[in-house]
């Protein structure tokens, strides 16, 4: 199926909902940090909770939060490339091959820089 380019309509639509979602990784990471900061002073403090039998350690806490921190910076950084490709008119076009990419995979991945044939091949290459 032969892709075409997306009309301003489309672009301006899908701008809006990166910058919404911007929005709300930014506010979501805020969050995350706070609660990094709270695990932070009470690894740092006096409590020893490696003996407690009831739920996660403060370690095992540490390590949850800063997992999901570092996915969303990575979110937002996807988010921040395809906020300049929108300001540069490459928006809606693979980084890799200049070909258009679909609006339904644009829709479902609005930060994508890929066509799915080459996300796809990337996969492959990812799981060899």
């Amino acid at each position: 199926m032969v892709m075409t380019a997306l009309t301003t309509a489309d672009v301006r639509h899908f701008e809006k909902n990166l910058q919404r979602m911007r929005v709300e990784l930014v506010a979501e990471l805020d969050r995350l940090s706070g609660s990094l900061d709270d695990v932070r002073e009470a690894r740092d403090g006096t409590q020893d909770d490696e003996h407690d039998p009831e739920g996660p350690t403060l370690t095992m806490e540490w390590s949850r939060l800063s997992g999901v921190h570092h996915e969303f910076a990575e979110k937002l950084a996807r988010i921040d490339r395809a906020l300049e490709r929108v300001a540069n008119d490459t928006y809606g076009f693979c980084t890799r091959r200049g070909e258009a990419i679909g609006r339904d995979r644009l829709e479902a991945q609005p930060a994508t820089e890929y066509c799915i044939a080459c996300a796809r091949e990337l996969e492959a290459e990812r799981r060899r």
